[in-house]
């Protein structure tokens, strides 16, 4: 399969998260890797990825030496508490990001993307092979 998610340094937080869940505190002003699901449906690849508390025009999609990357936003809203304290802030704001490898066999130049309800999917398409075809040569 091609669609590899790569790695990067700021995926360190989910290291902390599936190991020690309650003793890592989500924090502002951080980056945050997205969670995504990569489905290979009839033709191209389906990639979701939860973008929770994100506007559509904060959200940033591109491809580069066959590397696609989200890159997104959640900004947290300026307000002044009359009346209480915050106790606990458990929402994630910050930068998102993610990058996958796209391999050879995804037509990078026909992604597509759409947002709904706080969830980003795009369509790879994958790149059709074209049947080796065997040819008669005459012989003169």
């Amino acid at each position: 399969m091609s669609l590899i998610p790569r790695s990067n340094f700021f995926d360190i937080d989910r290291f902390f998260d599936d190991s020690w869940p309650s003793l890592l505190e989500p924090r502002t002003g951080t980056f945050f890797a997205p969670r995504v699901d990569i489905k290979d449906v009839d033709g191209h690849y389906e990639i979701t990825a939860e973008l929770p508390g994100v506007a559509k025009e904060d959200i940033q999609v591109h491809v580069k030496d066959g590397i696609l990357t989200l890159e997104a936003e959640a900004r947290q809203e300026e307000k002044e508490e009359k009346g209480g304290r915050i106790i606990r802030q458990e929402r994630r704001y910050g930068k998102f990001l993610r990058s996958f490898n796209l391999g050879n066999d995804v037509q990078e130049s026909d992604i597509k993307a759409s947002f709904k309800d706080g969830i980003l999917t795009l369509a790879a398409p994958k790149l059709v092979e074209k049947e080796v075809e065997r040819r008669r040569i005459e012989i003169d």
